[in-house]
């Protein structure tokens, strides 16, 4: 097994970039005062161990933890791993594709929406007189990408509307969601989401395995990188200082950078709600067992922005936000004994 391991690390370091790679050994050699002979041979220790890439190495602060700490953190492989364990491939297909997540969690997500697929002209010209304000998806997009907020103002027409939804090619239009006034005095010009992470544990229940707060930040229309952590499973409170968005930045704020408003004891509005939502919703598709949930919290309640069947590792562990330096996969154990993550 530690062969195959050493020659899986092998495969990966021969197949990255190597001026990447030789990147991050620099910057953790600065970091933590080590040669960077030392950083190569406890990078590569830590990929075939702990199944760490070279960004997890900086990203999580591995050149400051003890083997029996690092063992605790759901690594890039580890991820990998989880996923393959316990999603059913033939599956993603309803949360890689936004009109297909809208249909199958219609009940959950809130808001009027229209499928570009499947929409006639008058379908969206109805739709442009119905509403004011429009936020348009493309199909396959993640983290934003390719997303717009437009306001029926800025066109003098349906017709207008429609040729330039159409020249965009988005795949869905949605009828625009509105923060919970709370979350607006944070910060107001995005959706603030929590991304809820499921998982239906080996008892064949659906469990809440962690919840962080977004915040957008610098006139973005969207909370992805922004500033985020943490909250309490059970009261939904802001733990610990915001990271700031790029898992690389280990700075940390205790109020948002752009409106000062307090973060650390920060209270989600309708988080009871939420986390009961989400565990509902975790059962829709069992076959998906892990899945990451946005999750906007409006003036009347929670809604389900959408589902992602890959749910990145880095940033709900990043340092300052991990007590003792203690990783997920503790928690996640509790959960899953069965996953062989070795």
């Amino acid at each position: 097994m530690a062969e195959s391991k050493l020659g899986y690390a092998v495969k990966v370091v021969k197949n990255a970039s190597m001026d990447k790679f030789l990147k991050e050994v620099k910057k953790a050699s600065k970091r933590s005062g080590r040669n960077p002979a030392f950083v190569v041979k406890d990078m590569v220790h830590c990929m075939r161990k702990f199944g760490a890439g070279y960004y997890d190495y900086n990203i999580f602060k591995f050149y400051e933890l003890t083997d029996e700490q690092r063992d605790t953190y759901l690594t890039r492989f580890r991820s990998k791993k989880l996923i393959a364990q316990y999603n059913d491939e033939s599956y993603s297909h309803i949360f890689d594709n936004k009109n297909e997540m809208n249909e199958v969690f219609k009940d959950y997500i809130g808001r009027k929406y229209i499928d570009m697929d499947t929409a006639t002209r008058e379908d969206i010209e109805k739709f442009y007189e119905e509403h004011d304000t429009f936020f348009c998806k493309i199909k396959t997009g993640e983290c934003g990408h390719g997303a717009e907020v437009l306001k029926k103002e800025a066109f003098g027409s349906a017709e207008g509307f429609y040729n330039y939804v159409k020249q965009k090619d988005f795949g869905t239009i949605e009828e625009q969601i509105v923060n919970h006034p709370d979350l607006a005095k944070v910060y107001p010009y995005s959706v603030n989401c929590m991304r809820m992470i499921t998982l239906i544990g080996d008892d064949g229940e659906p469990h809440l395995l962690l919840a962080v707060q977004k915040f957008g930040r610098n006139g973005r229309i969207v909370d992805n990188y922004g500033v985020h952590g943490p909250v309490d499973l059970e009261t939904g409170v802001f733990l610990y200082p915001a990271h700031p968005g790029d898992t690389q930045d280990h700075r940390l704020v205790t109020k948002h950078p752009n409106t000062g408003y307090p973060l650390i004891g920060f209270q989600v509005p309708y988080f009871k709600e939420a986390k009961e939502m989400v565990l509902k919703a975790a059962m829709v598709v069992p076959q998906m067992r892990y899945i990451g949930w946005d999750v906007a919290v409006t003036p009347t309640g929670p809604v389900i922005i959408e589902g992602n069947n890959y749910c990145a590792h880095d940033f709900w562990q990043l340092p300052g936000q991990t007590p003792g330096g203690i990783g997920i996969m503790p928690t996640l154990l509790k959960i899953v004994p069965s996953f062989n993550y070795r």
